[in-house]
């Protein structure tokens, strides 16, 4: 999203940050493969490590977007509830709702590249549809 929105011009109208809803990662690095494909689109993701998304996450932004199911009860959870309606699931922008494919679990890289950049996309579109 940050490529994205970079490319589009419009870094100083947004700001982006990630953060697991689980604690597997924590502090670790983009998982290889996907640091792999994301490096053959130019996107880099040096010195980046997962950090623990927080309760306080709800107050600091104006959308949570997870990319399953999953990743949502976790997001409800940490959060607290979804009170002002903030948490999204990523493909529910797109005509193809559910969950990003999870190369985890699948190995497939590029389906996953697909869904998040489909599902990127059609956010910004989304975004710009309603304060731009």
């Amino acid at each position: 999203m940050k490529d994205l929105v970079r490319k589009e011009g419009l870094e100083d109208e947004f700001y982006i940050e990630s953060a697991a809803t689980s604690t597997e990662e924590i502090g670790n690095e983009v998982y290889f493969p996907a640091k792999r494909k994301l490096s053959e689109h130019g996107i880099s993701c040096k010195g980046k490590t997962a950090r623990q998304m927080t309760r306080s996450d709800y107050d600091r932004f104006n959308l949570l977007i997870g990319m399953d199911s999953w990743n949502i009860r976790n997001m409800n959870s940490i959060c607290g509830g979804d009170p002002e309606r903030k948490i999204h699931m990523l493909m529910d922008f797109t005509e193809r709702k559910g969950d990003v494919e999870d190369p985890w679990y699948t190995r497939d890289f590029e389906a996953t590249w697909r869904d998040v950049s489909e599902g990127c996309q059609c956010l910004l579109e989304w975004v710009r549809n309603r304060i731009f």
